[in-house]
């Protein structure tokens, strides 16, 4: 298989797996659960300010909880997979989970009786992808030279939003209701679906989990794994070489710093993605849909960014890219905590004006793209320092970085939510983390250090 088709198939993972991210967690079913969620807590005789802050308050502990559990087994498993030569098994086992856990959404009920199943559905999905997207990562470092992967990783979360916003608009345009029951271009939702149940919502499950399944053929075709000697996977012996690997980190200086500050930034940038559709939905009261077209703004910022954040890359190297990103997504950051329907920082706008939604949407071309960037340039900074050898595992080492504290920003945001009782202070911690990220990332190198 020559080199080039291999880097193709390789894109098509992130083609594939991207609408778990941009249509579900985003844009479409993250703030349909946060809505179910906000229906449930008014039921029950809250208040309309008290019920959307007890429904992202729920959505910051779930989201918790998948961080936790994805952080917390990368590195074994990248280790075991190291140690066999072996990540095609893996990433088929976590492609099961990503397609069954999607396909479940499907049977979400809009009254919220069965919520904790459909969440715990929602977390099978997204683990699978995140685990999944960790194993490919690793496999960025034998695709090109140090000065070729930035370019190759910015084209492929390029491509990969691309599909993502290919998804998102078919979903838009032919299913995903209105509050009329119509789809954004005034139809009914394609194949007799129930606008009334919420069909046209909650098949985008299936439709993430067979665009998945479509699409990773190619990779699947056209990646192929470098045999070694077989050997068999023990989990006693991936642990003795991840507990080695952090040990090591006290050598490693540059490492050690920027899987830190990698921690910090990268969750506060899935704590403005996990809640940037929820936020519109309780602050700023957009409907579903409309929180659709912003995702499609948003990923059409993502795949031009990426791509050009993959050139700037090849030319300056990652870090400058990786900084550049972090202040703008911070400047961003507080531009969206100080919009209301009806103000914009603080200046009363009164009623029906659309200025805050104006803003919001120049919000989301720039976390589209720079988050794009910022994710590209990070994975490319890491393949700087490690290689083919133990790519998995310390690819499994910046999972756990970037999973280890997830719980982090949705916890900061849930208790700040429910302390300040207002969704909308809520989401500021991200903009502390993002902080303390690009402060730390000072003492990184940007060429990276010799491996072990």
């Amino acid at each position: 298989m020559s080199l080039r088709k291999r880097i193709w198939g390789w894109y098509f993972f992130d083609w594939a797996s991207q609408p778990y991210h941009t249509v579900l967690n985003t844009f479409i079913f993250g703030p349909f659960l946060a809505a179910t969620a906000a229906t449930y807590f008014l039921g029950l005789g809250f208040e309309e300010g008290v019920a959307d802050a007890k429904a992202q308050t729920l959505w910051a502990t779930w989201t918790a909880i998948y961080g936790l559990i994805i952080g917390l087994g990368a590195p074994f498993f990248g280790a075991m997979a190291d140690s066999t030569g072996r990540k095609m098994p893996w990433i088929t086992g976590f492609s099961l989970m990503y397609v069954v856990g999607a396909a479940l959404l499907w049977f979400t009920d809009p009254g919220a009786s069965n919520l904790t199943w459909m969440l715990a559905a929602f977390g099978l999905g997204f683990v699978g992808a995140e685990y999944a997207y960790i194993f490919t990562n690793s496999q960025l470092p034998g695709l090109g030279t140090r000065d070729e992967v930035g370019k190759i990783s910015g084209s492929g979360f390029a491509f990969g939003y691309a599909g993502g916003l290919l998804c998102l608009a078919i979903v838009l345009l032919l299913f995903v209701e209105q509050p009329n029951g119509k789809t954004l271009i005034g139809l009914d939702p394609a194949f007799g679906l129930d606008a009334a149940g919420r069909e046209g919502t909650r098949i985008t499950g299936p439709i993430a989990a067979l665009w998945y399944a479509l699409f990773m053929v190619p990779y699947f075709l056209w990646v192929r794994e470098v045999r070694t000697d077989y050997r068999k996977a023990s989990f006693g012996a991936a642990v003795r070489s991840v507990v080695a690997s952090v040990r090591g980190l006290g050598q490693r200086l540059s490492l050690r710093n920027y899987l830190i500050s990698s921690m910090l930034y990268r969750d506060a940038l899935n704590g403005l993605y996990a809640f940037g559709g929820t936020y519109a939905t309780l602050v700023l009261n957009w409907p579903v849909v409309l929180i659709g077209v912003f995702g499609v703004v948003s990923a059409t910022g993502a795949a031009v960014f990426s791509y050009l954040g993959g050139i700037a890359d090849r030319r300056f190297g990652p870090k400058p890219v990786v900084t550049t990103a972090i202040i703008v997504l911070i400047l961003v950051s507080f531009v969206i905590i100080n919009l209301t329907p009806t103000t914009a920082f603080g200046i009363d706008l009164g009623e029906g004006t659309n200025v805050p939604n104006i803003l919001f949407f120049v919000c989301g071309v720039f976390i589209g793209g720079m988050g794009g960037t910022l994710q590209a340039a990070s994975r490319s900074l890491m393949t700087r320092h490690c290689d083919e050898a133990n790519s998995t595992e310390l690819f499994g080492l910046y999972g756990l970085s970037g999973r280890a504290t997830a719980f982090l920003a949705p916890m900061l945001i849930a208790v700040t939510t429910a302390i300040s009782g207002n969704a909308q202070i809520g989401v500021s911690p991200v903009i502390f983390l993002f902080l303390c990220g690009l402060i730390l990332l000072r003492w990184v190198n940007g060429e990276g250090e010799p491996t072990r």
